[in-house]
């Protein structure tokens, strides 16, 4: 891995259409200096937001690095530093997978840990799906098995996307106002709603999981049943919701506990 990446500067991989995915590497000296380190933690974001959001602005990297881990960050394709391709056939599920794919290959990583949150659980599946071995462990956080879009009116999104016309639908508005606002890519949000609505939730058998929600947290509703049915742990965190989840000391707690076991 080039050196650069150790001080967290954006690092490209190119994807199979030649989409530049971005990424940055924190502790990177570790994987020099300890053969027998755990793996790397790869960070995946979830939808409308980016790394330096969801990861660094959160304490996640400095809690992981602090614990000894080497951690990857990615912006997912249609967000942060990434490139942004137009239309849903760019933001299929497993071309979100084949994009860790080459993240960790041009990163020179075999094999990583992973936490994800909410759609970027689901990239996460997509990846285990492609290429199993490179997953050890991964932390679902703030998924179940119901995907967000797949109940999402497709021309409502379009409409407010495109024209800025209000939605009926509650969520919707809650989502993608807060993204608009923030200066995110339109048509780059839509080929994402468009392209990964659907999208599955699962692992194979021997990748090792531990679901985390927020106890007011509606999005991950049957996320418990679905820990139960897998063998999987299950942590709730009370009086977090989908965004304060993240902040909370008690997930990462769980997470770095999780992913320190042989």
């Amino acid at each position: 891995m080039s050196p650069a990446g150790a001080s967290g500067a954006v690092l490209y991989a190119e994807a199979d259409d030649g989409t530049l995915v971005g990424y940055r590497v924190f502790g990177e000296e570790r994987l020099e200096r300890e053969a027998s380190a755990l793996p790397p933690v790869l960070l995946v974001h979830g939808f409308a937001s980016n790394a330096e959001v969801t990861w660094q602005g959160t304490g996640w990297v400095r809690a992981l690095t602090d614990a000894g881990r080497t951690v990857i960050t990615t912006d997912l394709r249609g967000h942060g530093a990434s490139d942004k391709p137009v239309g849903g056939d760019a933001y299929a599920p497993e071309t979100f997978g084949a994009d860790l794919v080459a993240v960790l290959d041009t990163a020179g990583v075999e094999q990583v840990d992973a936490v994800a949150y909410s759609m970027g659980t689901r990239v996460v599946a997509a990846l285990a799906d492609l290429a199993p071995e490179r997953l050890r462990r991964v932390v679902i956080g703030g998924a179940g098995p119901d995907e967000l879009f797949a109940a999402w009116d497709l021309d409502e999104v379009r409409a407010l996307l495109l024209r800025d016309e209000p939605s009926p639908h509650p969520l919707i508005e809650q989502v993608l106002r807060p993204a608009i606002a923030a200066g995110a890519d339109r048509e780059a949000l839509l080929g994402v709603v468009e392209g990964f609505a659907g999208a599955e939730l699962r692992f194979p058998p021997g990748i090792r999981s531990l679901f985390v929600v927020g106890g007011d947290d509606q999005v991950p509703a049957g996320a418990r049943e679905l820990a139960e049915a897998w063998g999987s742990g299950f942590v709730s965190i009370p009086g977090r919701d989908h965004v304060s989840t993240l902040t909370s000391r008690a997930f990462k707690d769980a997470a770095i506990g999780f992913l320190a076991a042989e």
